[in-house]
């Protein structure tokens, strides 16, 4: 009779270890689920200059680079990473701008929350929210410019691409993930080679993002 409670005990106590480890099991794989994907708010700071490198510019844009200057500032939702590739001529130059949730803000958004507010109109998802009104003027900038001509939307780039078209050059902006980029140039070339070359800088720093 004693050896028999014995066993049963032992059984109960065996099942519960069992348990005890497979509970720690399915918590260590949601620890390491989670530091695996860190949220817009806690990953860290982006170079732009990091994304092309001035050889890669120099080739796309067939003008020497003299020059690269790098820049970033923060609103408290967004930091905004910019870098210049001066060119000769200047009006070869190219500049690169990364948009992403402010690292360091406790009242930080997701820039792709703020895309779909921006460009959302022409998928036919009107999003308005009060404030950005300054950051919306600079990404309809082109749009203004052209007497209200629409950033053309493209495809198979990032999750998602527009471009806008003005006097002085054009714009192309990519969406990835948490973060979109804008890449402009100028220059006496044609819309459409402005374009292709934005979008060969663009391949290139969306594979370092």
């Amino acid at each position: 009779m004693i050896a028999v409670f014995f066993a049963s005990t032992s059984r109960r106590l065996a099942i519960v270890i069992s348990l005890g480890f497979l509970a720690a099991f399915v918590s260590c794989q949601k620890s390491k689920t989670t530091a695996a994907s860190p949220s817009p708010q806690n990953r860290s700071k982006i170079d732009a200059c990091s994304l092309i490198s001035s050889a890669e510019v120099q080739s796309i844009q067939d003008s020497p680079v003299k020059d690269v200057k790098g820049s970033d500032h923060s609103d408290g939702s967004f930091r905004v990473a910019q870098c210049l590739y001066s060119a000769e001529p200047f009006n070869k130059s190219v500049s690169v701008a990364v948009t992403q949730s402010d690292p360091g803000s406790p009242q930080a958004r997701n820039p792709k929350d703020f895309w779909k507010e921006t460009f959302g109109r022409y998928e036919g998802e009107v999003k308005e929210e009060e404030g950005d009104k300054e950051k919306k003027q600079s990404l309809e900038e082109a749009e203004e410019h052209e007497g209200g001509q629409p950033p053309k939307k493209i495809e198979g780039l990032g999750d998602e691409a527009f471009w806008t078209a003005n006097r002085m050059g054009g714009a192309l902006y990519v969406l990835k993930n948490n973060v979109y980029i804008r890449i402009s140039v100028g220059g006496p070339d044609s819309e459409e080679s402005k374009l292709n070359h934005c979008k060969a800088l663009a391949e290139k720093a969306l594979s370092r993002l």
